[in-house]
């Protein structure tokens, strides 16, 4: 910690406290309960990692939903195989989507552009459709990974003689991963993620991908090999997913290919672009924001928005209930567009530019104060 900058270090630790101090701000807004908060630290480590890539190389991968749910696999295997401790889980979700994405990479960063992007988008399917058909022995297709009672679990078997009734529950050396501990397990390894990523941005392999981003032909011309940084950055953002993948098996014990399809890939593109492409909090934001949409945002129906507005003369509810309702509910994803469409033509930078913009309008509000007052005016020493 000598080494890193003090601006880092106070980011990091503001970081931690907001997320460690979820449970209590997020009361008023609806979303205190376990379960949600796991899916924003989830989702903010895919989206996190997958900013290590889009953000620092310009490189726009539509295949990492692949890499999330070969952790998820990996992760349920290793349930089923050797123990319900989380500890190998992630360890195995993580080496597993390192591994394919390097292949992945190998192959894929042979192109650059459009036709990357359309690489790791077939290879994502591919691995979609394998998980469907031909992989049906480890991935068991349709029904998906899950567990039993029959399971071998060496290692538990070794040492634990208790023999449970029903399926067992994942936990960390004893302690169940469900609820308050699931989620702050997952926010632990969220914050470690971050500073992971933070490191990344400032070191100087995170220039070298920045210098990538900028201008990769001119790098070449100074006879410096960018494949071997961008191979590296992409398994490194692979790494992440797994990780996440994995967090997803560990909260709830099944692995389907449906988190492998093309939407989970586009999903983690719209939080990196809503948050603030190669910013380091924006990917956060921007899980945070479309988890929040879908899962409360989705919930305010009829009976709620009538609800809400009971002040409202009745005539004038008939008329503004129908038209909100468009909106909300069911119609969340009409929101989540139009937001997405503002963002994306008045602030390119995202959610974070916004507060940029916000924050530098204030300063300088506030200095055009002070330098409007008169001596009399100056507060004295």
């Amino acid at each position: 910690m000598k080494n890193i900058p003090m601006n880092d270090v106070t980011r990091l630790l503001i970081f931690a406290a907001v997320i460690l101090t979820m449970p209590i701000w997020l009361i008023p807004l609806g979303g205190g309960y376990p379960d949600l908060m796991q899916k924003f630290a989830i989702y903010g480590i895919f989206a996190i990692g997958f900013n290590i890539l889009f953000g620092l190389t310009g490189y726009l991968s539509f295949g990492h939903a692949a890499f999330l749910g070969v952790g998820s696999y990996a992760a349920v295997w290793s349930f089923k195989l050797f123990t319900m401790n989380v500890i190998p889980a992630v360890l195995f979700g993580v080496l597993f989507a390192g591994l394919m994405a390097l292949v992945i990479g190998f192959l894929s960063l042979r192109r650059s552009g459009i036709y990357f992007s359309i690489l790791t988008l077939a290879f994502a399917q591919m691995s979609y459709n394998l998980a469907y058909s031909v992989l049906t022995p480890i991935t068991y297709g349709e029904t998906g990974l899950q567990l039993s009672q029959q399971d071998p679990r060496l290692i538990d078997n070794l040492f634990i003689e208790e023999v449970s009734t029903g399926l067992p529950s994942t936990t960390l050396f004893g302690m169940k991963m469900s609820g308050y501990p699931g989620f702050y397990f997952c926010a632990a390894l969220l914050i470690l993620c971050f500073f992971i990523s933070m490191r990344i941005f400032r070191s100087p392999f995170g220039l070298m991908l920045k210098g990538i981003k900028s201008n990769q032909n001119r790098m070449k011309y100074t006879g410096l090999n960018t494949r071997p940084y961008m191979l590296t950055a992409f398994v490194i953002s692979g790494m992440y997913a797994g990780l996440a993948g994995s967090l997803l098996a560990i909260t709830d014990p099944l692995a389907g290919a449906e988190r492998m399809q093309w939407t989970a890939s586009g999903e983690v593109v719209l939080m990196t672009i809503l948050g603030g492409v190669g910013t380091l909090v924006g990917p956060m934001l921007g899980a945070g924001l479309i988890k929040y949409f879908e899962n409360i945002f989705s919930g305010f129906d009829n009976n709620v928005l009538t609800s809400a507005f009971s002040f409202l003369p009745d005539s004038v509810a008939e008329v503004v209930v129908p038209v909100v309702g468009l909106f909300v509910g069911g119609g969340w994803h009409l929101t989540l567009g139009i937001l997405f469409m503002i963002i994306v033509i008045f602030l390119p930078g995202g959610i974070v530019e916004g507060i940029s913009r916000l924050t530098a309008l204030f300063r300088k509000r506030q200095q055009s104060i002070g330098g409007n007052m008169t001596p009399q005016d100056q507060p004295g020493e």
